[in-house]
């Protein structure tokens, strides 16, 4: 009877490691991800689909954000923190909603802040509306008229995954914990 128990246990615990695992963020059919072409804070042509073989993260935001883009990179982080080596397989873009006031100086240090993995981009308004239009991203400047910063942008607050194929994968809404991302991350990292 206590070797049938043992038997019974262990193939239990065989079953449920070959559990299916499911993704935290918001899934996509894996088509392509549209590709880009912009430029990083430094200066460096940057196009998504030279990333092959790593995981990107893509994030919409701007330096003047008052809470949502700073808690995404500091979320960005913790997620870069977490994954040690595996970090050099993962990149982070933050493209800019705000190119008007987004200088690439301003941007630089702004990302730097955060992590040296984040890489900030920009790009002329025509590159930029592409862009935001491919991967379905709103903005609209709403006045602030007693403010130093004179207006703040509103603008859609997702973190787009792009796998090491190219794919766009999955989408995670703002207040994701890191501890999501991470696990994704790590899962599609294993898969390559």
């Amino acid at each position: 009877m206590y070797r049938r128990l043992i038997v019974w246990g262990l193939l239990l615990a065989l079953l449920a490691a070959c559990g299916t695992y499911e993704y935290k963020g918001s899934e996509y059919p894996g088509n392509p991800a549209p590709d880009f072409t912009l430029q990083s804070a430094t200066g460096e042509t940057v196009r998504l689909s030279e990333q092959s073989g790593n995981v990107v993260l893509l994030f919409f935001g701007y330096t003047h954000c008052p809470d949502v883009c700073p808690t995404t990179l500091g979320e960005a982080r913790q997620v870069l923190n977490e994954l040690g080596d595996e970090a050099a397989r993962v990149k982070f873009f933050f493209v800019t909603v705000d190119p008007e006031r987004d200088s690439p100086a301003d941007l630089a240090s702004y990302t730097a802040h955060f992590h040296p993995n984040i890489t900030a981009l920009t790009g002329d308004t025509a590159a930029l509306e592409a862009v935001y239009g491919a991967y379905g991203i709103f903005t609209e400047k709403e006045p602030q008229p007693n403010s130093a910063a004179d207006y703040s942008v509103t603008h859609t607050a997702r973190v787009f995954l792009i796998d090491p194929q190219g794919r766009l994968r999955l989408s995670y809404a703002f207040g994701t914990p890191a501890e999501d991302i991470l696990s994704d991350v790590r899962y599609i990292l294993k898969k390559k």
